[in-house]
């Protein structure tokens, strides 16, 4: 069962869908928040999982961040991470306040940008008992390194002249500036990009993941607050309570995951799907099903009465 929903956000009102499971009668249910990649919408990878999770036992609450999707802000297209963060407890403290919720059994899965987003929220916000990720990306990293760290620096020190100079402009009053997620000559870039890059095309611009609301462009001026943002600085400050990252072995984003581990401290633990790239995580079933078991015995366990 699903269940349009709507909260606060520093003021602005979320987007969200509530998922829960058929046979659902009474009681408090243990709840899992669902945060989306960046440029992504509820609808997508989201809600897939949380269909499933649904199906597991638990109540699952999906939602456009501010700024994007169905949710409230402007200018549309901001990606602010600290915004996202704060998203992220303003979900979980709407799930405290309904009655069919466990507060004392709230968990968090992040997926992509949303991968470095919750543990980043869960390192402050004790509320969340446990945390999980699937193709986790740090977006500060991405913006300040490329994917794989083999961007020239002169590349983000460029972006950041054109941010400051954005924000000049907007309060002379122009438009804000958007940025494609995925430029408009992406089909020409098909054979010279990354796998990820055309994984990435094949998921936001065929009909296997398209949605309206998603990938429309990211405003410019947010590169200076991604920049100096880092997903996994105090991973170490969501211990005592249990970490779990899925990643896919062929994954070019793996790193970010092993790495992440790696800082974290105790009880943590990395699970690598064979086979699955980044994008393969977000929707193929062979590659869904075994995360989806992984996840349903994480939460599981650690959400128990």
């Amino acid at each position: 069962m699903k269940t349009g929903v709507t909260f606060p956000s520093n003021d602005l009102a979320l987007a969200g869908i509530l998922f829960t499971p058929d046979d659902y009668v009474d009681g408090r249910l243990p709840a899992i928040v669902i945060s989306h990649p960046g440029g992504g919408v509820k609808e997508q990878s989201p809600s897939i999982y949380a269909k499933r999770l649904a199906r597991a036992g638990f109540a699952a609450l999906v939602f456009d961040a501010a700024y994007q999707g169905e949710s409230e802000g402007e200018p549309r297209g901001m990606e602010n991470p600290f915004q996202r963060a704060e998203d992220i407890k303003s979900a979980v403290t709407y799930l405290t306040t309904r009655d069919d919720i466990d507060p004392d059994r709230i968990g968090a899965l992040g997926i992509c940008a949303s991968g470095g987003y919750v543990p980043y929220a869960a390192q402050t916000d004790h509320r969340i008992k446990s945390v999980a990720t699937v193709s986790a990306v740090d977006l500060g990293s991405v913006f300040r390194e490329g994917l794989g760290r083999t961007q020239d620096p002169a590349i983000l020190q460029a972006l950041l002249d054109q941010a400051g100079a954005a924000r000049t402009e907007e309060a002379r009053g122009a438009a804000p500036q958007l940025v494609a997620w995925i430029p408009d000559n992406a089909k020409e870039l098909l054979e010279t990009e990354t796998r990820q890059f055309r994984e990435t095309f094949e998921f936001y611009r065929t009909p296997r993941g398209y949605h309206p609301r998603a990938v429309r462009g990211w405003v410019l001026r947010s590169v200076d607050q991604l920049a100096q943002y880092d997903s996994y600085a105090m991973i170490r400050l969501i211990s005592p309570r249990p970490l779990l990252m899925i990643a896919g072995s062929e994954a070019e984003s793996a790193y970010f995951s092993r790495e992440a581990i790696e800082q974290a401290a105790e009880p943590k633990e990395l699970v690598v799907i064979d086979g699955a790239t980044h994008i393969d995580l977000y929707d193929k079933d062979e590659y869904v099903t075994p995360a989806v078991a992984k996840l349903t015995e994480f939460f599981g366990k650690h959400l128990a009465e």
